[in-house]
């Protein structure tokens, strides 16, 4: 999704953006298949729910 919005300039622009949408990506955007969590919060109920 990223690379086909994205013309890049260096490889250093590539990993600011591509850096950018990850974190975007994992942390901002909700997700249905996980029940409406982003990936990164997900990750977090799994990693408490090991715990306990």
């Amino acid at each position: 999704e990223c690379l086909n919005e994205h013309w890049f300039t260096s490889l250093q622009h590539a990993r600011v953006v591509v850096e950018s949408w990850r974190r975007e990506y994992n942390e901002e955007r909700p997700k249905r298949s996980l029940g409406g969590l982003t990936p990164s919060a997900y990750a977090k109920t799994l990693m408490q729910n090991q715990l306990n």
